[in-house]
């Protein structure tokens, strides 16, 4: 209440822009953009075979949640959200995932809630994964989040609607308890949902204005495309895309840029997941150093400059060599 909330801190100093921007948008869901992050599977299959080797079995989807972790961790502006026009700063690292006890139609669904203190290592963040997924995937677990869900499902529609209003009004004023914000997956830095492993691509996935969900990431299934190597020849590669839903309110366009830029280069070299972070907020340079061996599938990392001018009079040259051939004969 009166600003303070369990879950984050108000941000103080903003430009005119920034405190702006939430009275004019004043719903998540006004304020959202879309884009999509490609990243080539070829270093992340060498990745995860070199690994195997070793005896670490990681996936596709542990990859995904420890570059999304360090991304929250080194860019913190990402993991802000907005409430009454106010910006907080979110004071942990959480991913919201749902996922299916079976892969049956009528199989009951669970959305887990990860979190993290964003220095973990790849190998830390595939065990809280997967502890967390086979924790809540028995038969005779009941997760928190559907616990507290069915208990407001046996309520009535108006007293469930009312209930419903009741928490939006606490959580608008800070005042939703601390319990009932742990046990929520809309009150978190990033929603994930896997598409690949119900083989389907990427799609743009809405944001929720309950809560405080920021981000929202779908990694859809792997596709074969054509991309151009070293601006030469066309080939084809395998592909994994990533649909990202943004409120562009936490912050602009440059800063997230850079953001989508250090997602975009962590999952291209997975390697430097490998090791845990300092407590300085930092990624060592040594760590984003791009592995030359692995970029195998570059796609316009450099371009050549286009001088038409000088391709023209080397063209003219050639052809008038070629003309006074033709006439010596």
């Amino acid at each position: 209440m009166f600003g303070h909330r369990n879950d984050g801190k108000k941000v103080k100093g903003l430009t005119i822009i920034e405190k702006a921007e939430p009275f004019f948008m004043p719903q998540r869901i006004d304020a959202v953009n879309y884009i999509n992050v490609k990243a080539p599977c070829g270093p992340l299959d060498e990745f995860i075979t070199r690994e195997r080797r070793s005896g670490n079995h990681y996936t596709y989807m542990h990859i995904m949640f420890a570059a999304l972790v360090r991304v929250f961790y080194t860019r913190e502006k990402m993991n802000r959200f907005i409430m009454r026009g106010s910006i907080y700063q979110r004071n942990y690292i959480s991913i919201s995932l749902d996922i299916k006890k079976k892969l049956e139609d009528n199989a009951e669904d669970v959305t887990c809630k990860f979190y993290f203190t964003g220095r973990e290592s790849l190998a830390e963040i595939a065990k809280i994964v997967d502890d967390e997924i086979a924790k809540n995937t028995q038969d005779n677990t009941v997760h928190d989040t559907t616990r507290i869900a069915g208990m407001f499902c046996k309520l009535p529609d108006f007293l469930f609607r009312w209930a419903m209003a009741f928490c939006r009004w606490l959580d608008r004023h800070g005042m939703l308890p601390k319990s009932l914000v742990k046990a929520s997956p809309f009150h978190t830095s990033c929603f994930l949902t896997n598409l690949k492993s119900i083989k389907l691509p990427y799609i743009y996935h809405h944001l929720y204005n309950f809560g405080t969900t920021s981000m929202f990431v779908a990694m859809g299934k792997e596709k074969i495309e054509p991309y151009v190597e070293n601006n030469k020849e066309i080939k084809l590669g395998k592909f994994i895309t990533c649909g990202m839903s943004l409120d562009e309110r936490i912050a602009d366009g440059f800063y997230m840029s850079k953001t989508l830029k250090l997602f975009k280069d962590l999952l291209a070299n997975p390697d430097s997941l490998n090791e845990s972070l300092p407590d300085d907020g930092t990624i060592p340079k040594k760590l984003l150093k791009k592995n030359k061996k692995n970029n195998k599938y570059k796609k316009e990392n450099k371009h050549k400059k286009i001088k038409p001018l000088e391709n023209k009079k080397k063209h003219d040259k050639k052809l008038k060599k070629d003309n006074s051939n033709d006439s010596n004969f």
